[in-house]
């Protein structure tokens, strides 16, 4: 629907589409011509990027027949202040929740796969780019950090910047006992974000640290306003 107002209106159509479309493939850094490696249809893993993928062919297809320009944003790790407090919001959401309750941070797997997270100014920068600039038409680009971090030593370095005065404790979480089936996990999702910065002088600014204590700060004020307040008698 929204490609077709887009087409009625003659108007540049962007939209974000997921680093989770590289799969398994093993070649990092991922370059927007790397290879899509996705795992069988019976595995539900798969199905969100599948499902992004579908957009990007649909989105081409639109200006192949309709001549619109089009740009899909392969978005690595947003996070930061606002994010979904659940795994939803990625596992940094999760482990500060657990540590600014001095509960053991759960680890999907054995923690040694690696990710890159890029903070909410910097996704926002990189979509704005591409949306004001002609050079985005017609391309697929990586928008994120380029930063690779295992997600246990994701889960130390949030446990040192927040402060905690508790010991780090950490459970490994077999896939299994998540959803009862058997998951295909990604061990290494790091862009090359090249194309991005000759085409939109895009890159990153905000560190991981800068980052993640803007995001620690966010869930403790959304802690504490969520407490029940005290009522005197």
């Amino acid at each position: 629907n929204a490609l077709k107002i887009a087409t009625e209106q003659k108007a540049k159509f962007a939209f974000t589409s997921t680093s989770d479309v590289y799969g398994r493939n093993p070649a990092v850094p991922f370059s927007e011509t790397s290879d899509c490696v996705l795992g069988a249809s019976t595995v539900p893993r798969w199905a969100y990027a599948a499902s992004k993928l579908f957009d990007e062919h649909l989105a081409f297809a639109f200006h192949e027949e309709h001549g619109i320009p089009v740009t899909a944003l392969r978005i690595f790790g947003s996070y930061g202040p606002r994010q979904h407090l659940s795994w939803w919001g990625g596992p940094q959401s999760v482990f500060i929740d657990a540590i600014l309750n001095n509960e053991t941070i759960p680890i999907h797997g054995d923690g040694l796969q690696t990710r890159s997270f890029t903070f909410v100014t910097d996704t926002v920068s990189g979509i704005l780019a591409a949306l004001e600039s002609d050079a985005a038409s017609n391309q697929i680009l990586n928008i994120g950090s380029q930063r690779e971090i295992s997600i246990v030593d994701l889960a130390k370095l949030i446990h040192q910047l927040s402060g905690a005065t508790e010991p780090l404790r950490l459970e490994m979480v077999p896939y299994k006992q998540i959803s009862g089936r058997d998951y295909e996990d990604v061990r290494r999702r790091i862009p090359d974000t090249t194309k991005a910065q000759n085409l939109l002088a895009f890159k990153a600014q905000v560190s991981l640290e800068q980052g993640l204590l803007q995001t620690i700060e966010w869930q403790r004020k959304v802690r504490g306003a969520a407490r029940p307040q005290a009522v005197g008698v």
